[in-house]
């Protein structure tokens, strides 16, 4: 199939965003030029994007946009005031919002399976999306983050098949609805719903509503896949019009799962009666885990089939991905930045590593965890680690004090609780830090969903040095 509505050329403003430039490869793939700006340019998305042949602009301006471009497609960071912005309003041009673009060229007539909640979205589309890959079905896909199975966030394809990971951010400056009732779901999956994104969500009740309207869209010939054991999940099923089903835990689930085991390099479980493995650690990922199996046996999948796709699952980047080892200790990546993610990912470390002392690196960046709403909550995410090092809070001139966190009370909350604990300012004091702390068998953790000034690079090296 040749590209779809003929396209020739697309420009991507803010293209180094994770599902940004997975579609932007994705187009280059199928013969489309493609074109794109940003001003924040780093691995890994800017090298796999540089491997595509696709160049980047660092910064935006006018002159960056083609004047024979059929449309561009305008980030959900940009905003107002952005020269590429301006000059497509100025000059007229067709654009539109990522999740448009999906909708209007790529999602109509699919079988689009979409994942969605607060924790687990990247993980369960990329075990979703395996077990279809496996099975040979061979789906479209859009995920934010890059599998190692697939080698790419994002792949167009002839399959009727397409698997999405649905964000409940906004879709752009131009549609404060959540990105993801553009997706058109015939199957939802809800894994968890807490309050996030507090630049955009008023509170958690806030958060619900763009769900409610979520699984208002899914048909009737579809299906909604709702977390048992999560009391916001169970509080959507009171008014879904379309089929529903539960999983989790709970006996009283409709989809149960049974006979969990936790290993250092991997986790087991029974679901329909069948046992399913996965070389990952944690009751989350077996929670993930259990919805991908949920959602391909609706499409009746294979037992068999979705079995060997979970055993041979390799991960993603940046969740818990080692990044290398230096003088004996080893530094892991990690895109956490939610208490609850941090929290589980520290606790799945300690099983896999359950010897070994472990310090967490964290860096204040995502929307939300630069403000102070998670402020007398974050200590106890770190709650299972030897010692937590935290960074300045980014981009912190754009917050008004009062409303920034405090990465200072957080340290002081730590020691309180009997927890070894620093602020560094910069990155070259934490490494310091690091440094001094870490010994032969320890482990470093850094939680950041941004490129933190390559600090896994430069602490291996001073590591090593």
């Amino acid at each position: 199939m040749s590209a779809p509505q003929n396209l020739r050329k697309v420009h991507f403003t803010g293209i180094c965003g994770t599902a940004m430039g997975s579609l932007a490869a994705a187009l280059r793939d199928r013969g489309v030029a493609v074109t794109g700006s940003d001003d924040n340019v780093y691995p890994p998305m800017s090298t796999f994007l540089e491997g595509k042949g696709i160049t980047i602009s660092r910064g935006f301006r006018p002159e960056n946009l083609p004047s024979d471009a059929d449309f561009v497609v305008v980030g959900n960071a940009m905003a107002r005031g952005n020269p590429e912005v301006e000059a497509v309003l100025n000059r007229k041009l067709l654009y539109y919002s990522l999740p448009e673009a999906l909708k209007f060229f790529f999602l109509r007539g699919r079988h689009n399976l979409v994942v969605t909640g607060t924790h687990g979205k990247t993980t369960t589309t990329s075990l979703l999306t395996w077990i279809f890959e496996s099975a040979g079905l061979a789906p479209s896909w859009l995920i934010g983050g890059i599998p190692n199975n697939l080698g790419q966030g994002c792949r167009l394809g002839d399959s009727k098949y397409f698997i999405l990971e649905g964000d409940e951010y906004d879709t752009a400056f131009f549609d404060k609805r959540s990105k993801f009732v553009h997706y058109l779901p015939e199957l939802l999956i809800v894994n968890n719903i807490e309050f996030d994104h507090a630049d955009i969500f008023r509170d958690l009740e806030d958060v619900m509503t763009s769900f409610r309207r979520l699984v208002q869209i899914v048909p009737s010939e579809g299906m909604v896949l709702l977390n048992a054991d999560d009391p916001n999940c169970r509080a959507l099923a009171e008014k879904c019009p379309a089929p529903m089903l539960e999983v989790g835990l709970s006996p009283n689930a409709g989809n149960h799962i049974r006979e969990v085991n936790y290993g250092r390099e991997s986790s087991a479980f029974t679901l329909f009666g069948e046992r399913f493995e996965i070389p990952m650690i944690g009751e989350f990922n077996v929670r993930n885990a259990a919805m991908a199996v949920s959602a391909a046996h609706f499409y009746n999948v294979p037992f068999t089939d979705i079995r060997k796709a979970l055993q041979t699952f390799t991960g993603i980047r940046r969740r818990q991905e080692v990044r290398g080892e230096a003088g004996g200790v080893t530094v892991i990546d990690d895109f956490g930045h939610h208490p609850t993610a941090i929290a589980q990912t520290i606790e799945g470390l300690r099983v896999k590593f359950p010897d070994a002392k472990l310090w967490a690196v964290f860096e204040p960046r995502s929307n939300t965890t630069r403000r102070a709403v998670f402020q007398d909550i974050l200590p106890k995410a770190f709650a299972g680690a030897d010692g937590v090092v935290l960074a300045q809070v980014a981009r912190m001139d754009q917050l008004p004090e009062n409303e920034r966190l405090n990465p200072e009370k957080v340290v002081s909350d730590l020691k309180s609780a009997g927890k070894q604990a620093f602020y560094e300012p910069d990155t070259t004091a934490i490494i310091d830090r690091v440094v001094s702390l870490a010994g032969p068998g320890d482990i470093v953790v850094v939680f950041s969903n941004g490129g933190f000034d390559n600090i896994h690079g430069k602490l291996l090296s001073k590591l090593g040095s």
